[in-house]
């Protein structure tokens, strides 16, 4: 099979060999080299995807000069989203729309930034069946990944409120995305009785981080609840929400999707997401 080949290969490169990577500060804990790497190796690629740890106050340097050495991009990871914005030549709608670049791509020379978190998102939804238009969706959280999911879910045509436990950037994000409604953190749980979907962006739930507090007795039977942290995969908000009998889709399947525009962009070849990259990406993730 592909997973022991993989796990046993040495991959040779050339001189021609294309080159990419993921900055972040710390960088250890991304999945995006295995990720890449699984993809590499399935497509026999001459190339490679690198971690790459980089402090923020030499980030700029960083990025000019792995631009300037020929690398045909990055992913951005945190804390750099808003530095790799500033950087950019050219800067897509996704990455406007989101207010944050996560992937990079070097262009004779130039710097074009994009963001894929919303349109990964959107794809893992489709590929589990879920239709982000069924009714309204409710996204938890105001970060980053919170704008990047609301304004995707806006631009597909649905019907979208935001709440946060931190009502000013709540506000800040409602404000930068007309169109969406919000509301107050206090009245989630009930909420849930008028959405089709709820989404949880913020980190509460992941390992060494306590549960989001979110009661789901009043949510309506259609209700589909997203997470999307994928350390635990079973995160105690899906753990909660398939007691109560309610449909889940779970974090790792977005980082997954996420990910398929950038190896395309750089190495040439567009990749699949399928039930063996998900199995190879989780064998060492907690359940």
């Amino acid at each position: 099979m592909l997973l022991d080949v993989f796990a046993s290969a040495m991959t040779i490169l050339t001189g021609n060999a294309r080159l990419a990577g993921v900055v972040g500060w710390p960088v250890g804990h991304s999945r995006s080299p295995r990720l890449h790497g699984f993809w590499l190796e399935r497509h026999g690629i001459d190339g490679a995807y690198v971690p790459l740890a980089v402090a923020a106050e030499k980030f700029a340097t960083a990025i000019l000069g792995l631009c300037a050495a020929g690398f045909a991009g990055l992913n951005v990871t945190l804390p750099h989203k808003q530095a790799a914005f500033a950087l950019c030549d050219v800067i897509e709608p996704s990455a406007r729309r989101a207010g944050a670049v996560n992937t990079l791509v070097f262009r004779a020379g130039r710097i074009i930034g994009s963001n894929t978190d919303g349109a990964g998102f959107l794809a893992h939804l489709a590929a589990m069946g879920t239709d982000p238009l069924a009714g309204p969706a409710l996204v938890l959280g105001a970060g980053g990944a919170a704008r990047a999911i609301a304004a995707a879910l806006l631009d597909a045509g649905a019907r979208v409120s935001v709440t946060a436990r931190h009502a000013p950037a709540a506000s800040a994000l409602t404000a930068a995305l007309p169109g969406i409604v919000p509301l107050n953190w206090d009245a989630r749980a009930a909420a849930l009785a008028d959405h089709a979907l709820v989404v949880n962006t913020t980190s509460a739930g992941m390992t060494g981080q306590p549960p989001l507090a979110l009661d789901l007795t009043r949510a309506a039977p259609r209700l589909v609840v997203a997470d999307i942290v994928y350390t635990p995969l079973r995160t105690p908000l899906l753990a909660a929400a398939e007691a109560a009998g309610l449909r889940t889709v779970e974090g790792l399947g977005m980082l997954l999707h996420q990910a398929v525009p950038g190896f395309a962009a750089w190495f040439g070849v567009t990749p699949a997401v399928d039930a063996e990259l998900y199995r190879f990406v989780a064998a060492d993730l907690p359940a």
